[in-house]
């Protein structure tokens, strides 16, 4: 893991040393030989190309990194040429729990309030929460959150009453719950989702 201090890409330059990039180059080409299953019939050359014409995409996979997420390719829409990265660690990024939903919810906890959200730690790294098909699609592909869970996109009419998702998987099954958008816990975080 890269161990870059948490500042957001908002305020650091949108792009990595030379070194970093390498160092973040070769860890993700190293996940993506290992896990061929996630990702049949792409070429990591095609991916590494698009990294180094999309610096920024390539940020914020180090800061993804960075944070526990351990991001790999882990689907492709051919009718829009969009490669996704994911966060593939097997528990919720380690570096980004104990975060409520959004700042709407964080400013509405008046005592114990969480140190941030996950809807913005997502949109400082340069990166989307998973939605609840994507969770499905990455729980195809392996098991993950046996012991945490992750919050997941909310529809607006669910977080406009207040509420927000989470995932997890227990008794080999995939469940979504709801929560008060505002509660947060030590073993919930977030997975994000990258288009490139």
């Amino acid at each position: 893991m890269l161990h870059y201090p948490y500042v957001g890409l908002i305020n650091m330059k949108n792009s990595l040393s030379t070194e970093a990039t390498q160092q973040t180059l070769s860890i993700l080409e190293k996940r993506f030989a290992t896990n061929p299953h996630r990702h049949p019939n792409i070429d990591w050359q095609v991916i590494a190309l698009r990294l180094k014409q999309f610096p920024e995409k390539l940020a914020s996979l180090a800061e993804m990194e960075s944070t526990g997420g351990e991001p790999d390719v882990f689907t492709y829409d051919a009718t829009t040429d969009t490669y996704y990265f994911c966060d593939c660690a097997v528990e919720s990024p380690a570096g980004r729990r104990s975060v409520c939903y959004d700042r709407a919810a964080l400013e509405a906890r008046k005592e114990h309030q969480p140190h941030n959200s996950a809807v913005e730690m997502a949109t400082a790294i340069g990166v989307e929460l998973m939605s609840e098909q994507q969770y499905r699609l990455l729980q195809s592909l392996g098991e993950f959150d046996l012991k945490t869970s992750s919050w997941i996109l909310t529809p607006s009419n669910i977080r406009k009453l207040g509420g927000a998702l989470f995932c997890d998987r227990r008794y080999d099954h995939v469940f979504v719950y709801h929560n008060g958008a505002q509660s947060y816990y030590a073993a919930r975080g977030f997975r994000g989702v990258l288009k490139l």
